[in-house]
């Protein structure tokens, strides 16, 4: 039994009804004969004659032209209908492909790439759909995009094959499987068929372990190769005290399972800096430290490749990005009656800019990154920066100042008893020496940290009020031998250091795969962003952070505000991802413990849509009756 899935039945019985009635009417309607002129009366008679003998016949040959006509507007009005069997229509299937595009499919172990590969696979299920399946593609790496409806029309599928794009990020295996599931959710004859290499880790997330009940899970293995080493991690940082100089931590992985001979470039600002040879034995890691480098100013890049000039199965993960923090000059604001030993550490660093502001005078003209008082705690003006109070008083201080504690006692010294020594303001300082002839101890809030503290109470305090940071040392540096030390202009370098610098782990190294919140205008709402292939696009802004879900490894630059006023800044980010660059493939693929089987019933070029051969048939009834008609056998 055939049901109309196009057109319905009673649509197509109206429109036949009224266009064969117009064609028959055409074919009812008697020629208008073509006068024509004739010189002899007998010419008449011949074609009397011949009329009348052969007029049944041209009747019988103007029938068979209207027969041909009619199955021509009933096969077209079938093919309307698109008419299937009902067997057709309860065995169809609906199929969710997910497609592999995380970095690992990058590989070229097969040609021209696992990507391609997947794609030309994907591309043959699309052709051996039948008439009655549906099938959604949706590509897989740190989110779930679909890129298709589900649906039968082939052009749709392919279309959606051929927007496939590779990412730098890991997949989500979790997410793919809960969106395939939501999807055949309640659809009969479901089918998940994953398409991929297999490197995908557990599908389990916060909800707990994927279950796919009754729906059937098919893998389709790519990629056969497994050589490979990557750049698993790198990050670079400026020293505090000479910013044309940095350090450069990186480590090299090899993830195959045979020695591999490497070459490992850094590239500063696009120009080598350093060449090394190394070996690694299989499954090696290699970290490496590069100390006192100079030569670059802003970007640094590390390349890796095979010792012969060749590169390995995953080009993706052998190149990693770093941005070098700004060296910006430091508007510093001090507010002092006068301290030698203060002015002159601050002459230490050449990237400050330090303007002497006597209390009475505070604030000065002009906005600061960093406000220093000594001895004053004067209320904050706007534009003031970060705080450095040094031997506060008064109670305009966002902390508590306690009372005055002695060096009274022969047995102790007053001085720093604990220290937080893993913190940035203690950074190359030793002050467990440091004696201290009178003091104040401070109290904060249960949020701020306590760095230095004596037996008598906390002598160094961090802390942040409404954004802004502070930090207090709670003695006059010249009741103390302090300033005889490096430790004095090391620790006030430190603490304008620790002010003015962005986290550059934060900035310059973001992971990919994952959601990115980049320092931007609090005042904008949305900022245009330019991706490492040049393209650009807009992204929102929330509570002074630009919002993106980056994929791509390499140097992003963002721009807040209008043209001819924008605010610029860069930054980069890596692919680290140690279980992307083990890029042997998987054999066999378990969720829930079940297994899942091979792809199998697409078949190319059978198709089981009617309307397909009914406009073949179409075709050739028009072809012959085009052979009837110049045979004269239908005239």
């Amino acid at each position: 039994m055939l049901h109309f899935t196009g057109v319905p039945l009673q649509t197509l019985l109206q429109i036949g009804a009224l266009a064969g009635a117009v064609v028959v009417v055409f074919y009812i309607l008697k020629l208008r004969r073509r006068p024509v002129a004739v010189p002899f009366s007998r010419i008449w008679e011949r074609i009397l004659r011949d009329k009348e003998a052969t007029s049944l016949f041209s009747q019988l040959k103007r029938l068979l032209s209207l027969l041909l006509q009619l199955a021509l507007l009933a096969l077209l009005l079938l093919a309307l209908g698109d008419p299937r069997p009902q067997a057709n229509l309860v065995e169809g299937r609906n199929i969710v492909v997910l497609i592999d595009a995380s970095a690992s499919m990058q590989a070229i172990d097969v040609a021209p790439s696992r990507i391609e590969l997947a794609k030309e696979e994907v591309r043959k299920m699309v052709r051996g759909l039948s008439g009655s399946d549906r099938m959604l593609l949706a590509q897989m790496d740190a989110a779930i995009t679909p890129l298709s409806t589900l649906t039968g029309e082939i052009s749709e599928l392919e279309a959606a094959v051929a927007a496939v794009r590779p990412t730098d990020a890991t997949a989500d295996f979790a997410r793919a499987l809960r969106f395939a599931s939501d999807t055949l959710s309640g659809l009969p004859s479901p089918e998940v068929i994953v398409v991929s290499d297999g490197a995908l880790g557990e599908p389990t997330d916060a909800g707990g372990q994927v279950r796919l009940g009754d729906i059937k899970l098919s893998y389709l293995p790519i990629g056969k190769g497994s050589r490979n080493a990557a750049i698993t991690e790198f990050s670079v940082r400026r020293y505090p005290l000479d910013k044309s100089r940095y350090e450069v931590m990186l480590e090299v992985t090899n993830t195959s399972d045979e020695p591999l001979d490497l070459e490992l470039s850094l590239l500063g600002d696009g120009q080598l800096t350093d060449l090394t040879r190394i070996r690694l034995k299989p499954k090696e890691k290699l970290p490496r430290f590069y100390p006192n480098l100079s030569g670059a100013s802003k970007t640094l890049e590390a390349k890796l490749a095979l010792a012969d000039g060749s590169s390995d199965d995953l080009p993706a993960d052998n190149r990693a990005y770093a941005l070098l923090p700004e060296r910006r000059r430091a508007r510093v604001q001090v507010v002092s009656a006068g301290n030698m030993f203060l002015e002159a550490a601050l002459l230490l660093d050449e990237y400050l800019d330090v303007t002497f502001v006597d209390p009475q005078r505070y604030p000065a003209a002009s906005s600061f990154d960093v406000t220093i008082f000594d001895g004053v705690a004067p209320s904050v003006a706007p534009g003031s920066g970060s705080l450095l109070y040094l031997n506060p008083t008064g109670t305009s201080v966002p902390f508590e100042v306690g009372k005055e504690v002695l060096d009274d006692d022969p047995n102790y010294r007053l001085g720093f008893d604990e220290l937080d020594a893993k913190h940035p303001l203690l950074r190359y300082t030793a002050l467990s020496d440091v004696n201290v002839a009178r003091a104040r101890v401070l109290k904060g809030n249960k949020e701020d940290r306590v760095v230095g503290r004596s037996y008598k109470g906390p002598l160094l305090l961090e802390g942040r009020r409404s954004g802004v940071k502070f930090v207090a040392l709670g003695f006059d540096v010249r009741e103390s031998d302090f300033p005889l030390r490096i430790a004095w202009p090391l620790f006030l370098l430190n603490a304008i250091n620790n002010f003015v610098e962005e986290d550059t782990s934060y900035i310059s190294s973001f992971r990919t795969g994952s959601v990115w919140h980049i320092p931007a205008s609090s005042s904008a709402e949305v900022a245009s962003l330019e991706q490492p292939d040049g393209t650009t696009r807009a992204v929102p802004i929330q509570e002074g952070r630009a919002v993106f879900l980056g994929q791509h490894a390499g140097f992003y630059t963002l721009r807040v505000g209008a043209a001819g006023a924008q605010e610029e800044s860069m930054f980069a980010a890596n692919l680290s991802a140690p279980e992307e660059s083990a890029i042997a493939p998987a054999a066999e693929l378990k969720v829930d413990g079940r297994g899942a089987g091979a792809v199998s019933e697409f078949k190319i070029g059978v198709r089981r849509e009617l309307w397909v051969y009914l406009l073949a048939a179409v075709l050739l009834v028009t072809a012959i009756e085009w052979f009837t008609y110049h045979r004269r056998v239908t005239v």
